[in-house]
C-alpha cells in the first residue's frame, strides 16, 4: 500500500535553491510505496506555515513533516533584514523565540485535531559551518524548541540538527563565517544554476561548503541527511 506524505516547510521544502530531499527520500523507498506532496514557500516562518494548513488537512495525508524555523533562527542573528522579512511575509510580529514556539505549537495541534497522520517535526539544518558560531548556535537553540514542541505534543522528532553536526564534526571543514543570504546573493545562484548550468554541488564546492550552498540552503549531502532522518524516524520503522 502506498504510503501518502506531506512535507511541510519553507524554501528547504520547496527546493528552487536547495537539493530537493523529497526526491531523495523517494529514491530510498522502493517503487509505488510512497507518494510525496509538497508544502514549501520560499522564506516562510512558522506564523507563515500556520496560516497555510487547509491544503494538508482538507485531504489528510498518512504522514506528514514538518521542517520550519530555519528563518525564523535567522531572524535572531544580528544583520538580518527583520523589518524587510516582516513586511515580505506580513507579519503580525516580531519574530522571536517565543513566537516561533508558539506558533509551531499550534501548527502541530491543528494537524492533530483535523488529521490522522503519524506527525513528524524535524530539528533544523546547521546554520552554517563553524559550529561555535552564531548562525549554528541559533540554529542549535531552536532545533532545542522544536524538541520541546514534539515532546510536549507527543509527536515524533527527527534529530536532522544533531546528524548534521554529526557530519560537520567528521568533516572538519574550513571555519568560513556565516554570511547571511541577499536578494543579490540568491540571483547569483540562481544564475550559476540555471544559467550556467552548474550544479548545486558545484557551487557549494567551489564555496568550501559542506553541507549547503549558501550556509543556509542544501546541497546533496546536506539533503540526503533530511531524507535520511525522515526514512529513519517515520517510515522505516513502520514499514
Amino acid at each position: 500500500m502506498t504510503t501518502r506524505i506531506a512535507c511541510l516547510g519553507d524554501s528547504l521544502t520547496r527546493a528552487q535553491f536547495s537539493v530537493d530531499y523529497l526526491d531523495l527520500l523517494g529514491r530510498r523507498r522502493p517503487p509505488g510505496d510512497v507518494q510525496l506532496a509538497r508544502f514549501g514557500t520560499n522564506g516562510d516562518f512558522a506564523c507563515n506555515l500556520l496560516q497555510r494548513l487547509d491544503a494538508v488537512v482538507t485531504d489528510p495525508p498518512d504522514v506528514i513533516t514538518v521542517l520550519i524555523g530555519t528563518n525564523d533562527a535567522r531572524a535572531s542573528l544580528a544583520g538580518y533584514p527583520v523589518e524587510q522579512a516582516m513586511k515580505r511575509k506580513q507579519l503580525p510580529e516580531r519574530p522571536s523565540a517565543g513566537w516561533f514556539q508558539q506558533c509551531l505549537g499550534a501548527v502541530v495541534a491543528r494537524l492533530r485535531a483535523e488529521t490522522d497522520a503519524t506527525i513528524g517535526l524535524l530539528s533544523l539544518p546547521v546554520l552554517g559551518q563553524q559550529l561555535d558560531g552564531a548562525a549554528a548556535q541559533a540554529s542549535q537553540a531552536y532545533s532545542r524548541m522544536i524538541a520541546e514542541v514534539a515532546a510536549t505534543n507527543e509527536v515524533a522528532y527527527l534529530p536532522l540538527h544533531e546528524r548534521q553536526i554529526e557530519e560537520l564534526r567528521q568533516a572538519d571543514p574550513p571555519p568560513i563565517s556565516y554570511r547571511e543570504v541577499t536578494p543579490a546573493a540568491v540571483v547569483g545562484i540562481l544564475v550559476q544554476h540555471a544559467v550556467l548550468r552548474r550544479s548545486l554541488d558545484t557551487i557549494s564546492r567551489r564555496r568550501a561548503l559542506v553541507l549547503t550552498t549558501d550556509h543556509i540552503h542544501q546541497n546533496s549531502r546536506g539533503a540526503t541527511l533530511v531524507a535520511e532522518v525522515i526514512d529513519a524516524g517515520l517510515l522505516t520503522q513502520s514499514a
